[in-house]
């Protein structure tokens, strides 16, 4: 293995040796947050962690998604900003939170003074960063952890960093023509905006290699950056978790960090889907200050089958493919998905589902489309449309379809209605 092919030696090791360690890692993990965080305590109340050494013992345990995460650090805000999440406070009220970050919502996270705490260098050594460049930071280094998530992990890979931030273009494109550095990180489309201003001063910007987040990464935008000098990558972050995925040079979807354990589940519900599925992203942080267990993150992905040509032997993901956290409001109450996970529950000879909201001028109308192997058992259609009615407290039509015929995307509530 080349040094530097590869950040360490865990991104080639055998499949079956990390899937080992990770779930070796597993109970006392759960332990940790069952003793240390008082809201896994209560979370996880009953669980033994001992119990929880497989995949399918995880996938017993509740996810906890945002909103939930979200109300908990409102309701004890006075007395605990993290809602019983955190594993550290600050000062002399704990072992060392080393920053506190405020994301949209307002969901409070801690930083915690480990090296490279986000472990995002791991992306940045597959974007190309060596020890000795410069990097040229054009995240947000107030408010949200995205600066400094790049910074720590810069800081580990022995690269100097330019702490440029948001905004200011003009005085960041002067420090770009003064300082000349390899790296950039930011968003794509900020990158792109100092491309195009640089070349309309008749400039070539020094940037050569880029780790891109934040946003969409289309290819268009890739080839283009690639077409003047720029090697552009992404990765896939979470400012509650840290890093989750990266590309590699291979260009084959985004491969697992090794400090995570990543589930694709059915939106609405803890439930994991077949290999290939589309579903929601939910994951288990080995951190021990922030033990995040089964953490719904509300993005949509998908698994891809076999190992990255990079050689790296972990797990590979498609990346972002929408929201999980799907709903409508249908003649005055929100639907949701984990109704229609729930309606779909209910039947066993059920498959793939999803909700069709249609109509105009107001005269909503539900169709739920339900995958179903073979011919549909007399009197299911009503069965299903009673459940319709039991948990959506509304109305709705049932079409039973073939195996297959819904596409796989993720989304099981669909708003096809009319506005114009």
């Amino acid at each position: 293995m080349s040094e530097q092919q590869y950040y360490d030696a865990l991104e080639a090791r055998d499949p079956a040796a990390r899937e080992h360690a990770l779930l070796a890692a597993l109970p006392g993990q759960i332990a940790h947050a069952q003793r240390a965080a008082p809201a896994f305590a209560e979370l996880l109340s009953g669980v033994e962690p001992a119990s929880v050494d497989s995949r399918a013992a995880l996938a017993k345990l509740p996810v906890t998604r945002k909103h939930e995460l979200l109300a908990r650090q409102q309701a004890r805000r006075a007395d605990d900003p993290f809602g019983g999440f955190s594993a550290i406070a600050w000062g002399l009220r704990g072992r060392g939170a080393r920053k506190v970050f405020q994301s949209p919502g307002t969901i409070y996270e801690p930083e915690g003074s480990g090296a490279d705490y986000w472990r995002v260098a791991r992306a940045l050594h597959a974007a190309g960063f060596r020890a000795g460049d410069l990097a040229h930071n054009s995240f947000s280094y107030h408010l949200t952890p995205a600066g400094s998530m790049m910074e720590t992990g810069a800081l580990a890979l022995g690269c100097t960093v330019f702490p440029g931030g948001v905004g200011n273009t003009e005085l960041q494109l002067q420090a770009l023509q003064e300082l000349r550095p390899e790296g950039y990180v930011g968003t794509p489309s900020f990158l792109k905006i100092l491309v195009d201003k640089a070349a309309e001063l008749g400039h070539k910007l020094s940037i050569n290699k880029a780790l891109v987040s934040g946003e969409a990464f289309p290819p268009s935008l890739r080839d283009w950056l690639a077409e003047r000098g720029i090697a552009g990558y992404q990765c896939y972050a979470t400012a509650d978790v840290g890093l989750i995925a990266y590309e590699t040079a291979a260009r084959a979807g985004l491969v697992l960090d090794e400090g995570v354990i990543v589930e694709i589940v059915r939106p609405g519900t803890g439930e994991p889907v077949p290999e290939g599925e589309v579903g929601e992203l939910v994951v288990t942080s080995l951190n021990p200050d922030y033990p995040l267990i089964r953490f719904g993150t509300g993005d949509l992905s998908a698994v891809l089958p076999g190992a990255c040509p990079s050689g790296r032997t972990n797990t590979r993901i498609k990346g972002w493919m929408g929201r999980a956290d799907q709903s409508a409001k249908v003649r005055g109450m929100f639907v949701h998905a984990g109704q229609v996970a729930e309606i779909v529950r209910r039947f066993p000879e059920a498959g793939r589902a999803r909700l069709v909201v249609e109509g105009e001028m107001a005269q909503d109308r539900m169709t739920l489309k339900l995958e179903l192997a073979g011919t549909a058992p007399a009197g299911l259609a009503d069965k299903v449309a009673a459940a319709i009615r039991d948990i959506t407290k509304l109305r709705g039509e049932v079409v039973f379809v073939a195996p297959g015929t819904l596409p796989n995307d993720g989304r099981v509530i669909e708003d096809a209605r009319r506005y114009d």
